[in-house]
């Protein structure tokens, strides 16, 4: 067998498509096609193209996932569960979390401090509300508990801080559909009653 041709492609054009005996075979990112040396007229054994192909497959998936995380932190699960659902197997799923584990960006205590952390700068919410997003993302209970002891603010705080900001808006002047928004936040409805001074 033997590389035919490697063109650059259009869509991706850090991408190479590798032909062998003028048939697409595999693709590549430049660097790691330059990498490993391939050219046109170069002979390949059965095995060293299913070994190629097998690289090929797993830096995609790398990428693909790299892709994702760079828009925010995932949880092993979400990174996983994404993986399964572009059609990779559990081995190849493994192979690329460990991966991201050995470079820090596949660590589920770093994703749910920033998880809380976020929540924080862009919404009121209560810790137990929280406490439910992080086991939905399957962030163990004893990691969550431990981050969530560990964060400052209080629900009490938070609650007062919320209820003087819905108060402003119109629709929220009537005490029972504010009860049932704090209610859906994660409040329990003791807190919402003594801060709401009912």
């Amino acid at each position: 067998m033997t590389i035919t041709d490697i063109k650059q492609q259009v869509k991706r054009p850090d991408r190479y498509s590798v032909f062998v005996d003028s048939r697409y075979a595999f693709s590549l990112a430049d660097i790691e096609a330059s990498n490993l040396g391939l050219r046109i007229g170069m002979e390949l054994s059965p095995e060293k193209l299913a070994e190629l192909q097998h690289e090929a497959k797993i830096s995609k998936a790398y990428n693909q996932v790299l892709g994702l995380i760079a828009r925010r932190l995932r949880s092993q699960w979400e990174i996983e569960s994404y993986l399964l659902r572009k059609g990779y197997d559990l081995d190849l799923c493994s192979h690329i979390i460990e991966k991201l584990q050995r470079l820090g960006y596949a660590d589920d205590r770093v994703f749910a401090e920033a998880w809380v952390r976020d929540r924080r700068l862009f919404k009121s919410v209560s810790k137990r509300r929280l406490s439910q997003e992080l086991r939905a993302k399957r962030v163990a209970d004893d990691m969550i508990k431990e981050i969530l002891a560990e964060d400052e603010v209080g629900d009490s705080d938070t609650l007062t801080e919320l209820i003087a900001k819905k108060r402003r808006q119109t629709r929220y002047q009537d005490n029972t559909k504010l009860m049932q928004y704090l209610a859906r936040q994660g409040f329990s409805y003791d807190d919402i009653k003594r801060a709401m001074g009912l």
